[in-house]
């Protein structure tokens, strides 16, 4: 295990003592499910091919989230070629017509796995008998019947995993467990399938419950009451004496065997026993004979009658009732409902005024501790069960040990986590703000994933001299835009046909809910720093999509004397993050990735923007992006080392391609460019929030507030000591600092060299947690403040993480084994893996024509190529001089994603006179990566690499622009791409 990734389970384990056991709780999951059964009993289930769906249909239900895998297999050859490859958690069979088979081959199974589950499911009752028998039972572990229900399934799985657990979960927490005696396979399948969706039901409402983040949400759900099955008296006694201080239901039939014969009374004898020990525990009698009532109620239990035609409600009424599920009914000594909670803070206020009778009624029959034991709060019920009622005063004392018990635990400060708006408390880097519900979005889910982990990193103290932290963050989820849709009557499909500016108009002159705009104005009495509005959408920076850069950001300086244009300019930030979803460069996208543009709800990200104030101007000494993965690597630098792309100023300056620094977070020193490129290609300007326009208009545009300004401007401000050198024009040397005349070049040198402040290690180990908690590569997008703060540090601020997708499917590219005269292209640099498939289009600009003083003239025609081939639905090689997607026309071809979206192999080349550059725009790249987008370099001067321009002028011409030829070959091309060795053959299939 790395070291990264032990640090990432110290984490889990001691993220809080409140959450110590629900790590280690259910150790055993079913993930592999062997299924065995034959077409056309696999058919009476599957209903339209749809049986994984229907099967784990209540994993999404209950918000599980990982879903068991399932194999399927018909015949005994197929089930041990299996078996002999795979580990399998449980096996099913599904028993239909043909009985012997599955004896025959569950017995052979078990001799060869004999600790491997199985569970016979039964596709009719009449056929419980003929398995029960004594010489056929070895052949399964327990037997179930098909009732038409696909949820016996998920009971089934729940049902193993909770055997399998009850021992280590035991000894862990005070778990909960409902025990089962029930003998009838027909009636304990119905009471599994219905007891788990009660469970999950009432788990499930109580996780949304949560204002805490989604990690403690999903382990929430590994506390929920374990389900125990005995079918005969000495089963359930053993249970019992075994695990009797975690029982707190007991639901049991009447009639079932005894000292292995059938005894009429055996349930009733079980209660009796198990009563004489423990008075207060909850029992459920349930039988198919009525008379047996009369003696529920002799015993106070209560009853169900099996036959019941809604069996599912009377038994979720029970349960609920029994065991303080749902919300909690203050009652008198007449069981008068007084008052009713539905959560703490209601439980909290409403035990301060109920009367002393409701208290005692409640404490002598244990109610608080099970009604919160039922709501998974085991500390809390621990405390309030340690006295019992009678060692009390009187109803009083109670009464005040609940609210002192409460409170504490309700006010344990909350630290890195997301927490409901509260009007009362502060606007701190400790916690991130919600202020409206719903999803968090991509960026949303980020920072806040970033926001729990730095407590239990000791992200303040971890590297001396610098703190690492998420900048002070509030998020407006989703339901606040679909609240500001609807209540303005704003129709998706009606918005795509208006002109983005009409969009911009129409959005400005809605309104925001008024509780939104009380709480927005809230925040501007926390802060007069610059706030930064940001989009987070539900597919923006996810896993499997790629929005980078598609939608708005806006920042408004918040310096206005008067509040009023504050909460006007921020209030209209909110609007046009909001109208964003509807530009046309969205609308593309969108479509481009075939979802629909009603599918993409925006969240919204307002931190307070990281910087210092320096007169006129505000913003950070250093801002930069980060991943985890160099597709450029060089010298003795590897792949996934990494590397930083850093400037002086606003981010805005690095994400869009600008001329900005380049350095691997492991080797910071080590330099791609010489000395006399570092010179040439240094940064010369940055970007910064302009104090000086405290009225600027929003509507103005999202770089309205901002201002491009130049080294000296800098210089004066004092900024620019630790992160420039100076060039000695004579010595042919760089001067970390300022201390000498010369010209200036952004390098970093005091910090990266000289260690001014540990810069590289911190985002060498934010970059190493990120990545190992995502499992995938990733990219970092931060800031940093040299200014020192109130202990004399500088501080580190992670502004939003995403992951960079990359391609499964590995190819290892050996030039031996290709037809050197077929080959169009050799590179060996870029990123890439696996095959492309179907492409028989290479658009490529003619190299006698180019020029690069027209390159956005070249963006401009290779974006209508681009929408002939989205039309004709039609994916193409891509090849030009240059860095694609640079905002610097003079060092590439400046196009954003949408106009080149079908490209899906990019080659970018270098001529004589225009050598390739050493940045890009993270945001283009981060599309290119997200999209499994090929994107490989070819230098004129190398001599392995080549472009075969002579193979392609033989493809078939289907276009010839200004700049660019467009040919297509008789049959696809083949694309190859070997991720390891960052190379990629393209080359003919057949003839041309």
């Amino acid at each position: 295990m790395s070291a990264t990734r032990k640090l990432l389970q110290n984490y889990l384990n001691r993220e809080s003592k409140s959450r110590d056991i629900y790590h280690d709780l259910m150790p055993f999951k079913v993930k592999e499910i062997l299924l065995i059964s034959n077409l056309y009993d696999a058919f009476s289930v599957e209903r339209e091919g749809r049986f994984s769906e229907i099967m784990l249909h209540d994993y999404g239900v209950m918000n599980l989230t990982f879903l068991p895998r399932i194999t399927g297999v018909s015949s005994e050859e197929e089930a041990f070629e299996q078996l002999d490859k795979v580990h399998f958690d449980m096996i099913i069979f599904m028993v239909g017509l043909d009985k012997k088979m599955p004896v025959h081959l569950g017995k052979k199974i078990k001799s060869s796995y004999p600790n491997t589950s199985i569970f016979f499911l039964l596709n009719s009752d009449s056929d419980i008998n003929y398995f029960q028998n004594s010489g056929i039972s070895g052949c399964y572990d327990k037997l179930f019947t098909w009732n038409g229900e696909s949820k016996i399934f998920f009971a089934m799985i729940k049902y193993l995993e909770d055997i399998k657990n009850l021992e280590p979960d035991s000894k862990l927490a005070a778990i909960r467990l409902i025990l089962l005696v029930e003998d009838d396979p027909k009636y304990y399948s119905k009471y599994v399938t219905h007891l788990y969706r009660i469970i999950f039901a009432q788990t499930s409402k109580l996780v949304n419950e949560l204002s805490a983040d989604d990690l403690f949400k999903v382990l929430k759900l590994r506390v929920r009451p374990k389900l125990i099955l005995a079918t005969n008296y000495e089963q359930a006694m053993n249970y019992y004496k075994k695990y009797k201080e975690h029982l707190y239901c007991l639901i049991t039939d009447v009639r079932f065997k005894k000292s292995g014969r059938f005894q009429e009374n055996a349930g009733i004898e079980l209660v009796k026993e198990i009563r004489a020990e423990n008075p207060m525990l909850s029992v459920i009698i349930q039988s198919s004979e009525r008379e047996n009532l009369k003696l529920a109620n002799a015993l106070h239990t209560d009853f169900i009658d099996k036959n019941n035609q809604n069996l599912y409600k009377k038994l979720k009424f029970k349960v609920n009732q029994t065991l303080g599920f749902g919300n909690f009914l203050f009652k008198n000594d007449e069981e008068q409902v007084l008052a009713t909670a539905a959560n703490i803070g209601e439980f909290e206020q409403i035990i301060k005024i109920v009367s002393e009778e409701s208290i005692m009624f409640h404490a002598k029959r244990n109610d608080f501790s099970k009604w919160l034991l039922a709501r998974s709060e085991f500390q809390l019920a621990k405390v309030l069960v340690v006295k019992q009622a009678e060692e009390f005063a009187g109803a009083e004392e109670i009464r005040n040990y609940l609210i002192k018990a409460i409170s504490e635990y309700r006010h344990e400060k909350p630290f890195g986590k997301v927490v409901p708006f509260d009007e009362n408390g502060d606007f701190t880097t400790d916690n991130i703000i919600r202020m409206a519900e719903g999803a968090l979005g991509g960026k949303g889910r980020g920072i806040a994933f970033v926001n729990s982990l730095k407590r239990q990193f000791n992200f303040a103290t971890r590297f001396p001299g610098m703190k690492i932290s998420a900048p002070k963050t509030i998020v407006l989820g989703t339901n606040a835009f679909l609240d500001f849709i609807e209540s303005n009557n704003l129709e998706f499909d009606n918005l795509q046909n208006y002109e983005f500016e009409e969009i911009k108009k129409r959005f400005l002159s809605c309104h925001l809910s008024d509780d939104l705009m009380v709480k927005l104005e809230w925040l501007l009495g926390k802060s007069n720093k610059p706030l930064a509005i940001r989009s987070s959408g539900l597919l923006e920076d996810s896993m499997a999509q790629a929005f980078a850069g598609i939608f708005e950001t806006y920042v408004i300086p918040n310096n206005s004397p008067d509040k009023s244009i504050r909460l006007k300019q921020l209030s209209d930030a909110v609007k046009l993050v909001y109208a964003s979803v509807f530009t046309q460069k969205a609308i593309n996208y969108i479509q481009a990735i075939n979802h629909k543009i009603g599918e993409e709800e925006m969240a919204i990200v307002i931190q307070e923007l990281v910087g210092t104030d320096f007169g006129d101007y505000y913003y950070p000494h250093v801002s930069g992006v980060a991943q985890s993965y160099n597709y450029y690597p060089f010298a003795h630098m590897k792949p996934e080392e990494g590397f930083v792309v850093a400037a002086l100023g606003l981010g805005t300056y690095v994400v869009e391609g600008e001329n900005a620094f380049r350095f691997s977070p492991k080797y910071p020193t080590t330099q791609l460019l010489s000395l006399q490129d570092q010179v040439k290609y240094t940064q010369n300007y940055f970007y910064a929030v302009d104090l000086t326009k405290p009225d600027v208009k929003v509507s103005d545009g999202s770089m309205a507030a901002i201002i491009k300004l130049s080294l000296k401007d800098a210089e004066r401000h004092g900024s620019l000591k630790h992160c420039v050198s100076v060039y000695d024009v004579n010595n042919q040397i760089l001067y970390p600092g300022i201390g000498r005349p010369g010209p200036r070049v952004v390098n970093f040198a005091s910090i990266l060299k000289n260690e001014y402040i540990p810069l590289a290690a911190s985002i060498r180990f934010i970059l190493g947690l990120i990545k190992e908690a995502f499992g995938t590569p990733v990219e970092v997008e931060f800031a940093v403040n040299l200014t020192p703060d109130d202990d004399g540090d500088a501080n580190l601020y992670i502004l939003q993480v995403k992951p960079l997708i990359q391609v499964a499917n590995d190819h290892h590219i050996d030039l031996d084994q290709f037809d050197k005269e077929k080959m169009i292209l050799f590179a060996e640099k870029g990123m890439g893996n696996g095959s492309i498939e179907g492409i028989k289009d290479v658009i490529f600009v003619d190299n006698l024509v180019f020029d690069k003083s027209m390159t956005v003239e070249m963006s401009l025609e290779i974006e209508e190529i681009n929408k002939e081939m989205v039309e004709a639905k039609k994916n193409y090689v891509l090849i030009g001089p240059g860095r694609w997607g640079t905002r610097d026309r003079w060092i590439g071809i400046p196009v954003n994603w949408p106009q080149i979206s079908n490209a899906r192999f990019i080659v970018e080349t270098s001529l004589e006179d225009f050598p390739l550059d050493a940045s890009f725009g993270s945001h283009f790249f981060h599309n290119l990566t997200s999209l499994n987008v090929a994107y490989y370099s070819i230098r004129h001067d190398n001599q392995t690499s080549f472009i075969n321009y002579d193979l392609l002028e033989k493809g078939q011409l289907v276009k010839k622009g200004q700049f660019f030829k467009h040919v297509r070959f008789e049959n696809p091309i083949s694309i190859l791409m070997d991720g390891k060795q960052q190379m990629a053959v393209v080359s003919l299939n057949g003839n041309i």
